[in-house]
């Protein structure tokens, strides 16, 4: 690694926030061993327990395949005219799932869904206020920006409203599910009717500053550029340096692979990148460019275990949720799986003592 690149990383260990071309150059032209050595060491100096590794048990519910987003990324969702396709989750097929991940341990449902052109704000105040009702140990990590967006739209209500009372109905945190490439360029050609970049970024700052938790992503591996993949890092970093001191803010980062299989993407003759060295460039070159962000999720779901478990030496310092249920990637052709026993082992086989965690990263 160069002088100059050094000096770079010096800085973002330090807690300088790096310009798009300083992160864009060392993103690019770093060598990864040296990058993911700097990122590692930033890795131990950023959290608590450097010889830990964190991981969840949540169960992941989809509320409803209906979604008018058209994301040609996505062929989980129907339109609203497929109707022979149409599920919405019910109650009791709710208690039924929750039941299965308490015995397991678990105590967070992960509730997603599509963009529904019928269910508003009433619908989900009843459905959280009847599964707290229920289940009052279980965390609502419920639903995301462009979901928000869209209950406010259809509800006649401002984003800032909408996330109150889903709050006061028992959301518990926001995922940062739907970020994708936050840039408009990209945005408008995967996802043409999904609520844009700055209604991600401002349901966002709206939930960091009512100290509602939040996660943030990235979707990469499509048609985004590898500047692009930078700005998107760069906008998350400067949306955490705005989060009220004292404030969860983005409480983790979570980059995963675009799966292709099915998808109209894929249809186009995009498929597909697996290449690990490139996961792990990107796992470290956001340890260093989200250098107010203090955690790093290795998506071993979209990636496997072995290129995670190098994800841990490279920046990364969370293995994320066994996920009980997960459809939408999967669909898409990710096949991997791991449950409690095996994430454990994975953990150790790297070198790390597992630590089961909650939404917040507090031990269990």
């Amino acid at each position: 690694m160069t002088g100059a690149l050094k000096e770079i990383c010096r800085r973002a260990r330090g807690g300088e926030m790096l310009t798009e071309e300083e992160a864009f150059r060392l993103y690019s032209e770093a060598p990864l061993p040296e990058l993911a050595f700097e990122a590692d060491a930033m890795r131990r100096e950023s959290v608590a327990d450097p010889d830990v590794v964190t991981w969840q048990i949540d169960l992941n519910v989809n509320t409803t395949n209906v979604c008018v987003a058209g994301c040609r990324f996505c062929n989980f969702h129907c339109k609203p005219h497929q109707t022979e396709r149409h599920f919405i989750t019910t109650i009791e097929e709710y208690c039924g799932k929750i039941e299965h991940m308490l015995s397991l341990g678990g105590d967070q449902l992960l509730l997603q869904g599509g963009l529904h052109p019928s269910l508003g704000i009433e619908y989900y105040e009843e459905l959280f206020r009847e599964l707290k009702r229920r289940y009052p140990q279980v965390r609502l990590h419920a639903l995301g920006a462009p979901e928000v967006a869209h209950i406010a739209r259809i509800s006649g209500l401002t984003t800032r409203r909408t996330l109150e009372r889903l709050v006061a109905a028992g959301l518990d945190s926001l995922p940062g599910a739907g970020a994708e490439i936050l840039v408009p360029r990209v945005r408008k050609a995967i996802s043409p009717n999904k609520p844009d970049v700055e209604s991600w970024l401002k349901v966002m700052h709206e939930a960091h500053e009512m100290n509602l938790p939040t996660s943030a992503t990235m979707m990469y591996g499509h048609i985004e550029t590898r500047r692009e993949r930078i700005e998107h890092l760069i906008r998350l970093r400067d949306l955490q340096a705005a989060c009220p001191k004292g404030n969860y803010g983005f409480t983790a980062f979570i980059p995963w692979i675009f799966r292709s299989s099915g998808t109209q993407l894929e249809a186009q003759g995009i498929h597909t990148d697996t290449s690990p060295s490139e996961y792990i460039r990107i796992i470290a070159i956001s340890r260093l460019v989200l250098n107010n962000i203090r955690n790093i999720q290795a998506s071993w779901l979209t990636v496997g275990k072995p290129t995670a478990q190098i994800a841990l030496h490279s920046g990364a310092n969370d293995m994320g949720s066994i996920m009980i249920e997960e459809n939408v990637v999967s669909s898409a052709g990710a096949h991997n799986r791991l449950d409690a026993e095996g994430m454990q082992a994975a953990i150790r086989e790297a070198g790390f003592t597992p630590r089961l965690r909650d939404q917040l990263y507090r031990y269990r």
